[in-house]
């Protein structure tokens, strides 16, 4: 679960979407904050200086509320509205997002199919739904959508997610769609669930007041679900055997950079997979921490440093290599780097251990091109040294 929170970044304010990272703040508090980031959006669209539109009409006209805005320089970019039933997996449920005139040819605006996948990390993130990683059954529709009356053609991606062996063919999630028009010089983007893009009816925006006050109704609830959330530091764990919970760890860490890597390859928004985000990805690592702290005498300090190294070391060697993943090698290699951060162990890997260490303690932060170089030439002393333990292995 995630709850929205503005966020600002080099002049720039936009809502931001974040999970539970500790215990929830007390009742008062919260309710201060609700009621000072209601009026702080009252104020900020009641000076904007472009239409926003909404749902007028459709089956999802109801459960309306201010999703998120984003402002830059004190100037408004785009506000985005939702509606429908934002805790059903199939819907209806619809958010659209009106950008400035112009936006368009400032930057550019995100590819529909990355809106789908942000309603799907929505899913996910507030509601614990994982719809799957990749698209399903994609298809490009061309649809029409009435605004203020008149119908408009749009161009729609529709992803209906590839059902799983034995999952049942009716009541779950059903398909996505995002869809991208143009109103009056604006763009429109809109994006839906458990509607059809023919059944929905924008209409322009006249009044806030019930957009905003369904957006701290959401933020109550989402507030009180993580009332119900127990930190991962203070959980109790199943006791972990041996170096298994070190292990898991890479193996997770090691598939997220491949994950990553591949979306970069084929051209894709980089994009964690959700099966490898939230709350388990969050047990494996106290685990490891944990394990190290009772293994190597470690504070939780350092050994959070120790595995934060270990987990880094393997994620560059996999970017670097072509042998650390699926070959026996690799497996001997990550079975040492386990041991050494462990234990200190003489492994046969010890001059690629401490080659890494030097690498990883003197990393630059920033400086000129004589730093960047000797951090090059570093790492290449690190690769040489695991290039002669595979020599030496043969």
């Amino acid at each position: 679960m995630r709850q929205r929170m503005m966020r600002e970044s080099g002049g720039r304010h936009q809502e931001w979407n974040t999970g539970p990272s500790g215990p929830a703040p007390d009742r008062p508090f919260q309710e201060d904050r609700f009621a000072d980031q209601e009026e702080f959006s009252r104020r900020t669209l009641a000076a904007a200086d472009f239409p926003v539109y909404g749902v007028a009409d459709g089956p999802a006209r109801t459960g309306e509320a201010l999703a998120a805005f984003e402002t830059s320089g004190g100037v408004l970019r785009w506000v985005e509205v939702q509606c429908g039933d934002w805790r059903s997996a199939a819907g209806p449920y619809v958010t659209v997002r009106t950008y400035r005139p112009g936006a368009e040819r400032c930057e550019l605006l995100p590819e529909l199919e990355d809106v789908v996948e942000d309603e799907r990390d929505r899913l996910y993130e507030q509601l614990g739904v994982d719809e799957g990683d990749g698209p399903g059954r994609v298809r490009a529709l061309r649809q029409w959508i009435t605004v203020d009356g008149e119908p408009c053609p749009v161009e729609v991606h529709e992803d209906r997610p590839v059902l799983r062996p034995g999952a049942p063919a009716a009541g779950g999630p059903g398909p996505v769609w995002a869809g991208r028009l143009r109103v009056g010089g604006l763009t429109v983007t809109v994006c839906g669930r458990g509607v059809d893009p023919g059944g929905v009816e924008l209409g322009r925006i006249g009044d806030f007041d019930r957009y905003l006050r369904g957006r701290t109704d959401l933020l109550r609830d989402l507030a009180s679900r993580q009332d119900r959330y127990v930190p991962v530091e203070e959980r109790e764990l199943p006791p972990a055997v041996g170096l298994e919970a070190h292990r898991a760890l890479i193996t997770q860490s090691i598939a997220e950079t491949a994950a990553i890597e591949a979306q970069v390859r084929a051209g894709r928004t980089p994009r964690l997979p959700r099966g490898l985000r939230g709350d388990a990805c969050a047990v494996r690592w106290e685990a490891a921490v944990r394990q190290q702290m009772r293994l190597a005498t470690e504070t939780r300090e350092e050994a959070a440093a120790a595995v934060t190294g270990m987990v880094n070391h393997l994620n560059r060697l996999s970017q670097q290599t072509h042998w650390l993943v699926g070959t026996a090698e690799g497996e001997a290699a990550v079975e040492e780097v386990v041991r050494y951060t462990v234990f200190a162990s003489e492994v046969a890997s010890l001059p690629a251990q401490r080659a890494w260490e030097q690498l990883w303690r003197e990393r630059p932060g920033g400086g000129g091109a004589g730093v960047w170089e000797e951090q090059r030439l570093a790492e290449q002393l690190w690769l040489a040294a695991w290039e002669q333990w595979r020599a030496a292995r043969r």
